[in-house]
């Protein structure tokens, strides 16, 4: 039988999601805790590979199982065997057609970014931050220029393994509250530091240093170069997975941060 879980994860504490030599990753708790509960060895696969340092508000993944439980033994059973950084919210029984990648129509990230002349310290590791004063208006302008479909080939990490650049950006909000700016991001799919790469632009923009069609020059040039530094994992969240209602998966998006849920 295949099960999907619903899960939260703090990624300070690890090198990532993706399985690594020293199980440092998300995906080595997960499949350690879930292995004690099936009694054999379990194989995972998510919605969304999140980098090292990047928090999961909402991931979805499924695994295969020979084994008979209670849906409560996938969560309840499983937290126990997790590490605190990590929770199993839901679990449901679906069929063998859905898969936690392929199926999903559009995963949506949320950027918080904390602009103000002193770095962080309750938040540290929750929020990016920058010393620079920002300009939300700007950001947003420049940020048009992305949303769509196109060629993000100068917003993707160098190391990227995807067969195409291309990507359908569908949602690019930017908010401020108080110094603190949230980025919303929703596309059918993300390149590697994709929206780091892009939250590092608009931060230029923000701080006056570039115009905001710099960004429409930047994705014309195609070329990782003439983009901004990658910006740091700390504030970056996966929060939501969209899939299609027939699969009946529970739609527990979580929004990190004093704003609403993208419209």
């Amino acid at each position: 039988m295949r099960i999907a879980l619903g899960l939260e994860y703090d990624g300070a504490a690890f090198c990532g999601w993706q399985t690594q030599p020293g199980r440092c990753a998300v995906q080595d708790a997960l499949e350690t805790a879930l292995a004690a509960i099936a009694g054999h060895p379990v194989d995972t696969v998510c919605a969304g590979r999140t980098d090292a340092g990047v928090h999961g508000a909402c991931q979805v993944v499924h695994f295969d199982t020979s084994s008979s439980r209670p849906l409560s033994a996938w969560t309840r059973g499983a937290n126990t065997h997790l590490p605190p950084s990590v929770s199993v919210l839901w679990a449901r029984q679906v069929s063998e057609e859905f898969h936690a990648r392929f199926s999903a129509r559009t995963r949506t990230y949320r950027y918080l970014l904390l602009a103000r002349g002193v770095r962080p310290g309750l938040d540290r590791g929750r929020v990016g931050w920058t010393h620079w004063p920002l300009d939300p208006a700007a950001m947003a302008e420049g940020a048009a220029h992305l949303v769509g479909e196109h060629d993000f080939s100068a917003f993707r990490a160098a190391e990227c393994q995807a067969a195409s650049p291309v990507r359908q950006l569908s949602r690019l909000d930017v908010q401020e509250r108080a110094g603190l700016i949230a980025f919303d991001l929703t596309a059918n799919a993300f390149l590697q530091h994709m929206v780091r790469n892009i939250v590092g632009c608009l931060v230029e923009v923000g701080a006056g240093r570039q115009p905001p069609d710099w960004v429409a020059s930047v994705l014309a040039g195609r070329d990782r170069r003439l983009a901004a530094p990658t910006f740091a994992a700390d504030g970056l969240y996966l929060c939501e997975v969209d899939y299609d209602a027939g699969h009946d998966l529970p739609r527990l998006a979580r929004w990190p941060g004093p704003f609403p849920s993208p419209t």
